[in-house]
Parts: C-alpha cells; structure tokens; sequence
C-alpha cells in the first residue's frame, strides 16, 4: 500500500456515507422514477446510476401507467430505499393527504420508506416553482404526525431556514427550475443556503433537488458542499439515459471528492508549477 493510499484511508475527510434521518447511503444520488420510456428503461437506468434511494410520485395512488402495468413491479424494494414524492400538489391539505398515502403503500411493502416523504408544494403549473408559504405549512404538519419531512424549496436561505426551524429532516434547494437543465444558477444563494443550515449542524443534510441537465451540474452541486443530489429528467430524458446515469454517479463522486479535497484558491495571476530552486534545477552554463 502506497503513502497516498494509506493517507486517503485514514483521513478525517473520509466520506462516510449520505445520512437523512434514520436513513445512511454510501451512494449520494437519488433518482427519480418518472418520464422514463419504459418501466424496462427505468429498471436499468437506475441500476446503472447504483443509486440506492429513489423516489416515486404516488398522487392520487396512480402508480398504473397506459399498459395497466404497476411501477412497484419494475423496483426490487429489497434493493432500494422508496422515496415518496407530493408532486403535482399545490396546496398543503393536498400534499398532506398524499404523503398518507405514501405511507400506507410503503407500510404493506414493508419498505424503510415508509416513515418519510419528498414534500413538493408547487406554486403554478407554469413555473413549478414551490409555494413558501404552503411548504411550510405542510411541514409543520407532517412533522407533526412523525414523518421525515425532505422539502424541496426554492434557494431562498431564509426560506431553507424557516424549514429546518419547522422540522423537516433535510432542506432541499432547487438548483434550477424542474426539468429545465439550466444547472446551478445561483450557487451563491446555495452557498447561504448551506451556511445558514449547517451553523451549529454540520452533519444537517442538504441536497440539490431539480434542474442538473448533465454530469457536469452535479459536479458543480456537489463541490458547492451539499450533501446529495436528487434527479430524474437529466437521466431519464437524455438521448442515452444509461450512459448519462453513469454518468450522473461519476459526477457525483467527483464532486464530493473535490470537496473532500479543498480546491486550491484562484488567483489573478499566474503561479509558477514548477520550483525556481532545489535539486533537479538545471544548472548554469
């Protein structure tokens, strides 16, 4: 074993893992269910990700698609950690009643989801941009009825921090708009985000959820500090959905190892890379 290797092993930046309530991952992406060709495509994109947590929209029970087949029947539940999502709620007594939902059909699965849910409180069908005020309501609510409450939310810190005051397990700021691809647009705003969360808490989990478009967006999320990223469009409705969700898991470790590491400060000017003095300089002639 090599210097480097054995140092990389005993660092006190070793990564230990993504940790959400009585939930711990070594993977640190989550992958969405939807928009996929086929529940086939779906099943194997997920797999290449090695994503071990996925969410699944349960509005309304609606788990059939057009061929009558179940989405439960395309996910190994002993292999993954369900995720149910409020998606396409726009109200708080609708995501309220949703997430129930949720928790029934996971409790006769006997899935460790059971206890948590993916809350979205959309504002307009237009934007989808989430409802501040009822995400906070809904949270206070399922919080109070002794769900993990994972909040997608705009990137507003003020915002993430009322969040976190009512409960909710992990705050989850968008990076963009759902579904756009635009990336990381303000990651000054998840940088606030991330120090008005984690003061006093470190180990509070924050995960980019909505917009990433590429494996590079990850990278970027990633290396801003949050702790996971959540997606589906950029997998699902990329030309080639299982190379971009390998590509996704690389971006990913990336990422978090560039953190881990400390990137080195940048610099108006040039520095040289090699030394100007010691043994290999080349002597005068």
């Amino acid at each position: 074993m090599t210097a480097s290797s054995t140092q990389l092993e005993t660092s006190p930046q070793q990564d230990d893992g993504l940790r959400i309530g009585t939930h711990t991952f070594s993977s640190r992406l989550i992958v969405g269910t939807g928009k996929y060709a086929s529940y086939e495509l779906m099943g194997e994109a997920l797999a290449a990700s090695a994503t071990e947590c996925i969410t699944v929209a349960v509005r309304r029970e609606r788990l059939i698609d057009s061929r009558g087949q179940n989405i439960l029947d395309f996910i190994d539940t002993r292999r993954y950690t369900l995720l149910p999502n409020t998606a396409g709620c726009f109200s708080a007594d609708d995501a309220v009643r949703v997430a129930r939902l949720g928790r029934e059909i996971l409790s006769g699965l006997e899935n460790p989801g059971a206890d948590w849910v993916k809350l979205e409180v959309l504002g307009d069908t237009k934007t989808l941009l989430p409802d501040p005020v009822a995400t906070l309501e809904a949270t206070e609510r399922l919080v109070a009825e002794g769900f993990a409450v994972l909040c997608y939310t705009s990137d507003d810190p003020i915002v993430a921090r009322r969040l976190k005051e009512a409960g909710a397990s992990s705050v989850m700021p968008a990076g963009s708009p759902i579904g756009s691809g635009q990336g990381i647009l303000n990651p000054n705003a998840i940088r606030i985000c991330l120090e008005y969360l984690k003061d006093g808490d470190p180990d509070y989990p924050v995960i980019v959820d909505a917009g990433v478009g590429t494996a590079s967006d990850v990278t970027i999320a990633m290396e801003l500090g949050v702790d996971g990223v959540l997606l589906n469009t950029g997998i699902a409705h990329a030309a080639d959905p299982l190379r971009m969700a390998r590509a996704m898991k690389a971006g990913v470790e990336a990422g978090r190892l560039a953190y881990l590491a400390g990137r080195i400060p940048k610099k108006l000017y040039a520095t040289a890379s090699s030394p100007e003095t010691g043994t290999i300089a080349a002597k005068p002639r």
